[in-house]
């Protein structure tokens, strides 16, 4: 919101925050621009899992970015830049399941299978070297930029032995009002939306429902993950789920 504000007033806008920790799907933070009608786009670091290609230790997170177009239906952009979400691991590795190969890799490059070994292994860049260097990218507009923990640093929440530690990790989020632009580039966004639709493709991010809509919609979970909400829901005094 506070970058929405400074837009408002300058046009565009740079959040930098520090020591912090992780944030969740950044897709959720786009919508305070959205609503106001503005572009963002968020990128964070988090614990190292990514080697460089041909490397054989982590030095890169995930690295996700997230970006929001405000077009009719909205452009959005939520993704990681190594193969794949590491919550997507860690929900095969609740449900006791295996992964597809070239989502992780031990520290000699060959593939993991294992949902439980992959978790504390390394993810592969998402389409190789394009990827990394995308994840670079994230990592120096986001630790780099803030002067937070690099993500070689940052300790890991899924490592028993880290997960009381503080994280320190770096966001930043840029903001941009198109109205300052002084054309109406909303024209522009629908028309890019629309020859999406058009082509039988799909607006990324057009069946996402904004935190601000959520309905009374059904989701499944594999018995494993609702287990541990309801030991979660214990600990806290709620009821089960």
């Amino acid at each position: 919101q506070i970058g929405v504000d400074k837009a408002k007033q300058h046009g565009i806008s740079l959040v930098s925050i520090a020591n912090s920790s992780h944030c969740g799907a950044l897709g959720v933070y786009l919508y305070p621009a959205l609503d106001a009608k503005m572009i963002s786009m968020i990128f964070t670091n988090g614990p190292a899992v990514m080697p460089a290609v041909g490397g054989n230790s982590p030095i890169l997170s995930t690295s996700p970015i997230a970006c929001a177009i405000p077009s009719n239906p909205p452009m959005i952009i939520d993704l990681s830049t190594s193969a794949v979400a590491r919550g997507k691991i860690a929900s095969a590795a609740k449900a006791g399941g295996s992964i597809p190969q070239g989502w992780a890799v031990d520290e000699k490059g060959e593939a993991i299978t294992d949902a439980k070994q992959a978790l504390m292994g390394m993810l592969a860049p998402l389409g190789g070297a394009k990827g990394f260097a995308l994840g670079l990218m994230v990592e120096s507009l986001s630790a780099g930029l803030s002067g937070g923990a690099l993500s070689r640093a940052v300790p890991d929440m899924f490592n028993p032995d880290d997960d009381k530690k503080a994280q320190g990790i770096s966001h930043t989020v840029i903001t941009i009002n198109p109205a300052s632009i002084g054309k109406d580039s909303k024209d522009g966004f629908d028309g890019l939306a629309a020859s999406i639709t058009a082509s039988g493709g799909r607006v990324p991010g057009s069946k996402r429902v904004s935190p601000n809509n959520l309905g009374s919609g059904e989701i499944t979970l594999a018995d494993a993950v609702i287990s541990d909400l309801n030991s979660w829901s214990q600990k806290l005094g709620l009821e089960n789920i």
